[in-house]
């Protein structure tokens, strides 16, 4: 590329961010999570532009929406609303929508923070026409040292990025829920969130991003969704969340909600990165854990171990869900 071009694409890149109106939607649902909520919201602010705007939506939680309304009554361009779907992140994202006045909405969990420059970044991609979903990085912050068991290959069952993502930016089957933005205009093509999907603690189903992406591409060919690694948020782990209890647990529900998304669309598509996973990612993870305990870390075989198990509950939960009947609801 010349010197020439590479400066217009710049070019080209600022005026799409400074232009694009954005809607940041952050789905809450507890006040345990209310400092981090307000750190995430400050940071996020921070980063509007004029035409942008904030919501956050308190997930069928009165007290909760009550204490948003008032703390962040000051700021400009943010707005408070109760889900009026069903509960779960779903259910929140798709009563924002309607009323949002951005040309792409930006989703961010409750309990992650932006870090400089997350949403330019976010909007960036956006000057390609074909891309019309972009996601990125969440970092995990733990509660204190991170566990020494806990394998990288892992990091989702805590809501973050892990060893086998894409290291730059690129076309993927889809985006992590923690960061993730679309088009408005993708919605209309391919319809909203399934509310059946979205964890809740009645149903602790998930992968209503994953269902979602699939669906776009599927709906609208030529459609890019796309990972860059350039988006950045740190997502703060609780200490209920390091314990190997949990990890199981999310292992088992994972598998569960592969299931289901498997019932929507199909083995071929909502597989296809999990069949990379399971037999190049996975095997190396083991090897890793393994050679790091003979070089003398006494924590390298608890990690290979917890790769086994994992992969082992994840299969059996997949299993489970696959003979269990299908969850109602939808997306269109």
């Amino acid at each position: 590329m010349t010197g020439a071009a590479a400066a217009n694409d710049a070019v080209t890149s600022d005026a799409v961010a400074g232009a694009t109106p954005v809607t940041v939607i952050i789905c809450a649902y507890t006040e345990d999570r209310w400092p981090i909520l307000a750190d995430g919201v400050d940071a996020a602010r921070k980063q509007l532009r004029a035409g942008d705007e904030l919501i956050v939506v308190a997930d069928h939680n009165e007290r909760l929406r009550a204490r948003c309304a008032e703390a962040f009554a000051g700021f400009a361009g943010v707005r408070v609303m109760a889900n009026q779907q069903c509960r779960g992140p779903s259910g929140a994202r798709n009563t924002a929508m309607p009323t949002a006045s951005g040309s792409i909405m930006v989703f961010l969990d409750d309990d992650a923070i932006p870090l400089d420059g997350w949403l330019d970044a976010m909007r960036a991609p956006y000057a390609d026409p074909a891309v019309y979903g972009v996601g990125g990085v969440a970092h995990p912050r733990w509660p204190g040292r991170p566990p020494r068991w806990f394998p990288e290959e892992f990091f989702w069952v805590v809501g973050c990025s892990h060893r086998g993502l894409p290291r730059s930016a690129q076309p993927v089957r889809n985006l992590l829920g923690a960061t993730m933005s679309f088009r408005a205009e993708a919605f209309g093509l391919a319809g909203t969130f399934d509310e059946a999907l979205g964890r809740r603690p009645e149903k602790p189903l998930g992968g209503e991003e994953t269902e979602f992406c699939i669906r776009l591409t599927r709906d609208h060919p030529g459609s890019v969704v796309r990972f860059d690694p350039a988006v950045q948020v740190e997502h703060v782990v609780s200490r209920d969340r390091v314990r190997l209890r949990y990890f199981l647990h999310r292992c088992w529900s994972e598998g569960t909600s592969k299931a289901e998304v498997t019932r929507r669309v199909g083995p071929g598509q909502a597989l296809s990165t999990e069949r990379q996973y399971t037999t190049r990612v996975l095997p190396r993870a083991v090897l890793r854990g393994l050679a790091d305990g003979v070089r003398g870390d006494r924590w390298g075989a608890a990690r290979a171990g917890a790769v086994a198990l994992g992969l082992a509950v994840t299969v059996a939960g997949y299993a489970a869900g696959t003979l269990r009947g299908p969850e109602s609801g939808g997306g269109r």
